[in-house]
């Protein structure tokens, strides 16, 4: 999956990624506040980062091998670097085309990108980047509604669970690696906040959104924004020691796999979101895996996973976007998001299964 990705959607005159394999096709994208934007001629940061995020495990489990590649992400990644707002932070789009915005939860997944990166190249450039994006992040941070972030940069119409659960998990991450107090009181600020605002207690599973204009929850439910608190409380527990976080993880693991995992009426085992989004609760899955030893939620997307190798590949040996193969897309234009996500996917169930330590 790794070569399909890096031979495919390179663009090699500026070591960056297409937004879709084959690049020709420029759809209207729809993941922006404002308004659509067509596809241009390389990806916006998010479905860019999803290759950084895999490119980051793999050179942990064989740096030998996958570093070089990290360094070319480092490079990628820093297109995207404005320094001419302040504080610093990434923008959606890479600077050298021109100036556009700039979204909490984006600088989130360069933040952790970073920190993971450092965890095993232990480069102290890659832990400055992600101290500084904690501090790009921490200064959209308002005390309205008990604190948070917005989406956007400058504007104050809602606190996503995307934007806020990324800085919980890289506030995590960074205490992780420095020990430093600060980061384990801003992961816990940020932890109680979403907890507090966007957790449903029935279902245990967290929200999309507060409406700040409205001052009510958004009820739209992304397994990804599960994933990361799920990470947050596996954490939390370990830094602590206290059973409550691990009480909230297993709980919110059981909420989410019977909200989301489901089955066709052919018996396929299936979880009813996006790729990107389910790699994102997978994260989360195994690190209460690896406290629990419960293979039960891993094995859910494991198998998900192994049934979209086998049944939903197009003729580039591309996975579907719909993993149970039910719809036909042999010829249709891949996402870079929902391929990249996939060498994620396999490196984890590998993981899991012993294949590599």
């Amino acid at each position: 999956m790794f070569e399909k990705v890096w031979n495919n959607y390179r663009v090699k005159e500026y070591g960056l990624f297409s937004e879709y394999y084959p690049n020709t096709y420029k759809p209207d994208l729809t993941y922006f506040q404002d308004s659509a934007r067509k596809a241009q001629k390389v990806s916006f940061l998010w479905p860019m980062s999803g290759v950084f995020s895999s490119v980051n495990l793999l050179a942990e489990l064989d740096p030998r091998n996958y570093s070089v590649y990290q360094d070319s992400m480092v490079k990628a990644v820093e297109m995207y670097y404005d320094d001419q707002r302040t504080p610093p932070g990434y923008q959606a789009y890479p600077v050298c085309f021109e100036k556009v915005d700039r979204y909490y939860d984006d600088n989130g997944l360069v933040g952790i990108d970073y920190i993971d990166a450092y965890k095993s190249a232990k480069n102290p450039v890659y832990l400055a980047k992600a101290k500084e994006v904690m501090t790009f992040i921490m200064s959209g941070w308002d005390d309205n509604y008990g604190g948070a972030v917005s989406w956007l940069e400058g504007h104050k119409d809602q606190k996503p669970a995307c934007s806020n659960g990324k800085a919980t998990v890289l506030a995590l991450k960074l205490y992780e690696e420095t020990k430093e107090q600060q980061y384990l009181d801003l992961g816990l600020r940020y932890y109680n906040w979403m907890m507090e605002h966007l957790l449903d207690d029935s279902l245990n599973i967290i929200w999309n959104s507060l409406l700040t204009e409205k001052g009510e929850v958004q009820q739209h439910a992304y397994t990804y924004n599960t994933g990361t608190m799920i990470q947050a409380a596996v954490r939390l527990y370990r830094f602590t020691g206290e059973e409550k976080f691990l009480k909230e993880a297993r709980e919110m693991a059981e909420g989410s796999y019977r909200y989301y995992v489901k089955t066709t009426p052919e018996g396929v085992v299936y979880i009813s979101d996006l790729p990107w989004f389910v790699t994102v609760l997978f994260r989360g899955y195994q690190d209460l895996y690896e406290i629990d030893g419960d293979t039960k939620y891993v094995d859910a997307i494991i198998a998900s996973a192994d049934y979209a190798w086998e049944h939903a590949r197009d003729v580039a040996g591309l996975i579907y976007n719909d993993w149970t193969g039910r719809n036909d897309e042999k010829t249709k234009p891949k996402w870079l998001l929902d391929e990249s996500c996939m060498i994620e996917v396999y490196t984890r169930a590998a993981m899991i299964r012993g294949e590599i330590e």
